[in-house]
């Protein structure tokens, strides 16, 4: 089973994919891991193109994968090979409420991950309400080519569903 999950940031992307590894079995990888580099000196330092293809094209050859990220541009081969690709397109509300929620318990060391700050945190919002806007628009183009085998998750309930099927 190859399952593609893409979304906005605050979206679920990687609940989804921890609950469908767990359920199947399944490896999880978080398209961030090839995106950035991880192992540069500084913040925010891109993985070269080469490398993140690298990468990209060994998860791939594996028999089964779920693999999650906002990612749309570099990633058709992903969207080819899935056998599924859940795109989570939630409220505006709900992922402002899930980032802030999550930046909070970061900060107050409840939940690993970047500590963000305030105006990293105002950028992210930003930076994903341009992504429902500009890129969701894109993605739906992109993803047309693959009506059969494409869900589009809209809240909790649809996640729900997902997960007791």
């Amino acid at each position: 089973m190859k399952i593609h999950i893409i979304g906005c940031s605050g979206s679920g992307k990687t609940y989804l994919a921890k609950a469908l590894s767990e359920k199947y079995n399944i490896t999880h990888f978080d398209l961030d891991d090839i995106q950035w580099d991880n192992t540069a000196d500084g913040y925010g330092v891109k993985m070269p193109i080469e490398k993140r293809t690298e990468l990209l094209n060994k998860i791939l050859e594996n028999d089964s994968w779920i693999i999650e990220g906002v990612y749309y541009a570099w990633v058709g081969d992903c969207f080819r090979d899935a056998d599924k690709i859940y795109v989570l397109d939630i409220s505006k509300r709900v992922y402002t409420y899930r980032i802030i929620k999550r930046a909070i318990k970061r900060k107050l060391g409840l939940e690993k991950g970047k500590k963000e700050t305030l105006k990293s945190v105002y950028n992210l919002l930003k930076w994903t309400d341009t992504f429902q806007n500009k890129s969701m628009p894109e993605i739906r183009k992109i993803l047309a080519e693959y009506p059969s085998k494409t869900v589009w998750l809209r809240n909790k309930r649809d996640v729900a569903n997902i997960l007791k099927g």
